[in-house]
């Protein structure tokens, strides 16, 4: 039976996700590397995550984003 990729978000939620990119890259840098108003104009943790969740393209962007740190 062949292996499966382990899947790197397994067991990360959104809101971890935005909490770790808020902590090391800061809003301002998060808005230049994902060009979304939430992460650029009066920027929350609660706002972004009601964006995200109603916006596949973004929340892959952003999936994309923290992968990239990793």
């Amino acid at each position: 039976m062949p292996e499966q990729p382990k899947d790197p978000l397994h067991g990360v939620t959104l809101e971890m996700i935005l909490n770790r990119l808020v902590e090391r890259l800061g809003w301002q840098e998060m808005g230049r590397a994902v060009d979304i108003r939430c992460f650029q104009y009066d920027p929350s943790i609660k706002s972004s995550l009601q964006f995200l969740r109603r916006t596949p393209w973004a929340r892959k962007k952003v999936e994309e984003l923290y992968l990239s740190l990793q």
